[in-house]
């Protein structure tokens, strides 16, 4: 395999940075979802990725200290204050909301109003735990009559860090055992012995007994959705970090080595490992992305004979994105990693840009570079 040369992730660096310099002007303070037709869609403040391009820009301002990003970064946070009053909105994915926007507004800045902010979001996450299933609650009802008190899914791993933050901050220990509770769950019920993972576990919310499994965005309840995976091999190895529970770095590789045995040549992940004839195998950038950030946090948690297969792997992938499926020339093209999709199983979203797959893939290009804080 032949030797990637290191100067790649500054010139990336240094084009994402003029990039979203320019589609910031149009984007401004709002919520971009997906790209359609090469422009980014902007979605309500509700929507759960509203988190990831206040993040992005957060993560431009820490290096670059452009105070237009930083405003426009704050204007997204405000913003959220009206969700938390409407109440229904919210969802286990204000984890992925307040810390990309008020945890790392406080880390980077040490706003009080942001400390305040990402406390109370920590307070109404923690109140979706269900005790008797050890699991955070994932969704609200989409639609009148329907039942889904008892779902939890793979993706409120990344939505644990905010709990642990607010017990390091606070010096209250109840928000760290609701995230190692539900990541203990997660370890029994969601990853598999191969370390391919389940998207939604269904449980007796009365009961705790695990009732069934549920293909969620992946392609069926047995098949490997591999942004899933992703959020395993990522949730996973910061459930360790803060935690330096063994079992947790055990599931983030074996789910890490079900991933990278299944991508294909270019190292960017179909959105499902386990796809019959006849399906088609559309790439998911925003998946690999995701997985290498996770790669890139196993490499500095493990000695230096195991860190470079894990920090090579992230870092092939985050090459072949930025080589194979950037879009930084384009001038018809907001997203920054084209080739994302979102949910095919509905129709959604298939084979375009995604802001959290640009989100991740500049956590990823901040990793390999070392810069300094990180928000999760």
């Amino acid at each position: 395999m032949a030797t990637i040369q290191k100067g790649w992730a500054q010139e990336a660096w240094a084009q994402t940075v003029t990039k979203v310099d320019k589609t910031s002007k149009r984007i401004g303070d709002g919520f971009p979802h997906a790209s359609v037709g090469g422009e980014y869609k902007l979605e309500p403040a509700y929507w759960w990725t509203a988190g990831f391009w206040p993040g992005l820009l957060w993560l431009l301002y820490r290096d670059t200290k452009d105070e237009g990003l930083k405003q426009l970064a704050e204007s997204c946070e405000q913003q959220l204050d009206q969700v938390v009053t409407d109440y229904y909105r919210l969802d286990h994915d204000i984890g992925f909301m307040w810390t990309l926007t008020s945890v790392a507004n406080y880390k980077l800045t040490g706003a009080d109003d942001s400390k305040r902010r990402a406390l109370l979001a920590a307070n109404l996450l923690a109140a979706r735990f269900n005790v008797k299933g050890n699991y955070i609650r994932a969704w609200n009802p989409w639609r009148e009559g329907e039942d889904n008190a008892g779902w939890a899914i793979i993706d409120c791993m990344m939505n644990l860090p905010l709990l642990h933050w607010a017990s390091l901050t606070t010096g209250d220990p109840r928000f760290k055992e609701i995230a190692v509770r539900h990541a203990n769950m997660a370890v029994e019920h969601f990853i598999r012995p191969d370390g391919s993972v389940n998207h939604i576990v269904i449980f007796d919310p009365a009961t705790g007994e695990k009732l069934s499994v549920n293909g969620g965005q992946g392609f069926a309840p047995e098949s490997a959705w591999s942004r899933g995976t992703a959020w395993a091999i990522y949730g996973m190895s910061l459930s360790y970090k803060y935690t330096g529970d063994e079992k947790y770095l055990q599931a983030a590789k074996r789910a890490a080595h079900f991933f990278l045995a299944n991508l294909p040549e270019d190292h960017v992940p179909h959105w499902d490992f386990r796809l019959p004839d006849g399906i088609p195998a559309y790439r998911d950038s925003s998946a690999g992305a995701c997985a290498a950030c996770g790669l890139l946090l196993i490499a500095e948690q493990v000695n230096s004979q195991e860190a470079s297969l894990y920090r090579e792997a992230g870092e092939r992938i985050l090459h072949s994105l930025y080589t194979n499926y950037g879009a930084w020339d384009s001038e018809t093209e907001e997203g920054l990693v084209t080739h994302g999709t979102s949910h095919y199983p509905e129709g959604k979203n298939i084979d375009v840009p995604l802001i959290y797959g640009d989100y991740y893939f500049v956590e990823g290009l901040s990793r390999l570079l070392g810069h300094g804080e990180f928000f999760w």
